[in-house]
Parts: structure tokens; sequence; C-alpha cells
């Protein structure tokens, strides 16, 4: 089995995608990571807590009429 030519290629082949394929999922991970947004670093205010939710009441009411 070990002295075949084709195991040794395909065993080389595979080695090479895995280590490429490795690298690009830890590429991805690491882009992936920059786009999320931080976490603000300071409180926010309650005005600005009942503001966004206001909003998000108002979201959620015009999403329930256009399904009822």
């Amino acid at each position: 089995m070990f002295q075949k030519t084709d195991f040794w290629i395909g065993l080389a082949v595979g080695a090479v995608a895995g280590i490429f394929g490795y690298r690009f999922m830890q590429e991805r991970e690491q882009q992936m990571a920059a786009m999320q947004p931080a976490a603000p670093t300071t409180e926010l205010s309650v005005a600005e807590l009942q503001r966004q939710k206001e909003e998000l009441e108002d979201l959620i009411a015009a999403q329930e009429a256009k399904k009822g």
C-alpha cells in the first residue's frame, strides 16, 4: 500500500488541501471578528434605552400589521 505512487500523491494533496483550508478558516475567523461591532464602552442612558425600546416596538408593530 505504501509503495504505490498514487497513495503518496493523494496523501500529499490531502495534506496541502488541509493546510490551505485551515489557513483559510483562520483568516475568515479573523475577518468575522473584525467585522463584529465592539461592545459599547459607555453605558447608555435610560432615555436612550427607552428611545431604542420604542423604536423596536414600532418596528414590531409594523411587521405584525403586514402579517395580519
